[in-house]
């Protein structure tokens, strides 16, 4: 790695970069690790970034994903009262060339291990630049950080007839690839990478866990609030390519989808993703993994995902793999607290809004009612969709992994909404990443004063795992299951979840 004063310089396959450098990190923006899907490399799998001549600056996060881009009105209607924007990072703009990364590295030496990071948006939105994704703290920490971008939505999830299908996951493998021949140029050690994910990010790296495309291209990864249970099959799937092309006006095959301007396609996606827009994407079951939480999933049943996820764990794909995997004890407060949801919804709204994706709906509203006698109806579907949603699946993800596995769950709870909020969706990121300022203050995530201790603690503690594979609690079994508390920096026996005794242990078809 060559050192030019404050702006170090790489040279890289395609071209020469420069960076920044400050307080012992080089920081590399708006990376290409792959060419801009554009023309016909729209609904194509991903080719190798196009070179350059001269010296790209690599100074800012550059452009990020197509995808719906809410006015601070409509956020502060869905979410009133916090500011989400250091998580979803819509304030930057979209264009062709958003299939970039970001690049944290140590100033000094090399051979460092590597941690990529994969964000979530429910397979419609975010970016790997978002604020909260900084990966300055981890550089400190000896780990080069990269976070990447992907494509989203109609461009990157929907399985339209003529086309590859998973491209938003070859993305991710595309950049994977990137990492493996070009890192040890920051000071990375190709053979040490570690991938993580949040909430979207999280789902899609459970799926290259067991993706016979991602063999060999990590060692580790860190499921953060995701399991493999996200999916549909290919056949569901194109119930919404239909609904779609109908919506745009074009015949629902890749003819038709490429008169369909990419503009044209965020704008259907945001038609469709409201929840008045019916469409049945249940299985046979009639189950719906998403919850109606995103219209848009990777699919299984072609050469990136040859099989269910799960089927996939059960047959040992995977097993070569280090897993940690967790969630927060409150998931879906996040998605109920701020609009009222929780203290307002009854048991027959209640019901209604389950049944639509789960059969034993009333089943499960009982069981979650016996818990505390104290709670509210809303107290009652938030805890229960918590589990159906996020935390049975993430453990049951972890029971099928024949390789070594550790588990945690986030209690700690945020200060916002007057301590309602709890231990939400996305509230351990900050902690992660050490970026509490962020979303610290009377609107953020964390509320006032989160405590920099426990983010020192989980920095640190990422940072020994991706270096070491390390943990100081058991491994996560089916009879012990022991999982680790960060906020008390101790392991227990894993609370009780009614769910797991009422929906069946199987994927859905």
């Amino acid at each position: 790695m060559n050192d030019e004063g404050k702006e170090p310089v790489i040279t890289l396959s395609s071209g020469r970069i420069r960076g920044v450098e400050s307080d012992g990190v080089r920081r590399f923006l708006g990376v290409p690790y792959a060419a801009p899907p554009t023309g016909e490399r729209r609904f194509a799998i991903p080719q190798p970034p196009e070179s350059w001549e001269g010296m790209r600056d690599a100074h800012s996060s550059g452009l990020i994903a197509p995808q719906p881009q809410p006015t601070a009105e409509e956020l502060d209607a869905l979410l009133p009262g916090l500011d989400i924007m250091p998580v979803i990072g819509v304030d930057q703009k979209t264009g062709d060339d958003h299939l970039v990364l970001n690049v944290w590295a140590p100033a000094r030496g090399d051979k460092h291990p590597v941690l990529v990071f994969i964000h979530g948006g429910a397979f419609t939105g975010g970016a790997g630049s978002a604020p909260i994704y900084d990966g300055t703290a981890l550089a400190r920490a000896g780990v080069v950080c990269v976070a990447i971008n992907y494509r989203l939505g109609v461009e990157g999830f929907l399985p339209i007839p003529g086309i590859p299908t998973n491209l938003g996951l070859r993305d991710q493998i595309a950049a994977l690839e990137w990492v493996r021949d070009n890192i040890a140029a920051f000071g990375g050690d190709p053979s040490a990478v570690t991938v993580s994910g949040e909430s979207a990010g999280a789902m899609s790296l459970a799926n290259l866990v067991v993706s016979p495309l991602a063999q060999g291209l990590f060692h580790r990864a860190i499921v953060q609030s995701g399991h493999g249970s996200m999916v549909r099959p290919v056949e569901i799937a194109q119930r919404l390519v239909v609904k779609l092309a109908k919506m745009l006006g074009v015949e629902p095959n890749i003819g038709g989808f490429r008169q369909a301007t990419v503009d044209d396609c965020v704008a259907a996606l945001a038609k469709i993703s409201q929840p008045k827009s019916r469409i049945n994407l249940r299985d046979r079951e009639g189950r719906e993994p998403a919850f109606g939480l995103s219209r848009f999933l990777p699919v299984f049943g072609d050469d990136v995902l040859p099989e269910h996820p799960l089927v996939a764990l059960g047959n040992g794909a995977g097993r070569d793999i280090d897993l940690l995997i967790g969630t927060n004890r409150d998931e879906m407060n996040l998605y109920f607290v701020p609009p009222g949801i929780r203290r307002k919804i009854g048991r027959l709204l209640s019901y209604i809004a389950i049944r639509q994706s789960e059969p034993l709906a009333w089943k499960v509203l009982r069981a979650y009612r016996k818990l505390n006698p104290n709670w509210r109806p809303g107290d009652v579907f938030t805890e229960s969709l918590t589990d159906l949603i996020f935390c049975l699946p993430a453990r049951r993800y972890a029971r099928l992994h024949q390789g070594r596995t550790h588990f945690y769950e986030f209690g700690w709870r945020s200060g916002a909404y007057n301590g309602e909020l709890g231990a939400c969706h996305a509230i351990e990121l900050p902690f992660v990443f050490n970026t509490l300022a962020t979303v610290a203050g009377p609107k953020g995530l964390a509320g006032e004063n989160p405590p920099q201790e426990l983010a020192d603690r989980m920095t640190a503690l990422w940072a020994s795992y991706v270096r070491t594979g390390a943990l100081p609690w058991p491994e996560y079994d089916a009879q012990k299951q022991v999982v680790y508390i960060p906020e008390f920096d101790t392991a227990a026996r894993d609370r009780d979840m009614p769910a797991d005794r009422i929906i069946p242990d199987y994927p859905a078809r």
